[in-house]
């Protein structure tokens, strides 16, 4: 299993554009081989700060999905990322 996660940083003014360009990529990616979670949310406290978070079950289905990539106008929209991808060993109850 592995979780993508972490944040976008986008022009605070943008930030709604920016999500609703989204729309699509998530429903996509939610619908894909392999994914078990997608989301691209707003961050409650900072205007400009966009939280991503994606569960994917294998490497060879997340590079699927990612071959695709941002559009060329939402990459230019972001001021800063920082994103990491983790690998999970095991899963508990909180």
């Amino acid at each position: 299993m592995l979780i993508v996660a972490g944040t976008l940083y986008v022009d605070p003014a943008e930030r709604d554009v920016y999500l609703a360009s989204c729309v699509e990529a998530v429903r996509a990616a939610r619908s894909a081989p392999g994914c078990v979670d997608f989301a691209v949310s707003a961050d409650l406290v900072e205007p400009g700060r966009i939280n991503v978070y994606e569960r994917r079950e294998s490497d060879e289905q997340l590079l699927a999905f990612r071959g695709s990539g941002p559009t060329d106008e939402q990459a230019a929209a972001i001021l800063g990322a920082e994103v990491h991808k983790f690998r999970i060993s095991g899963v508990e109850a909180p």
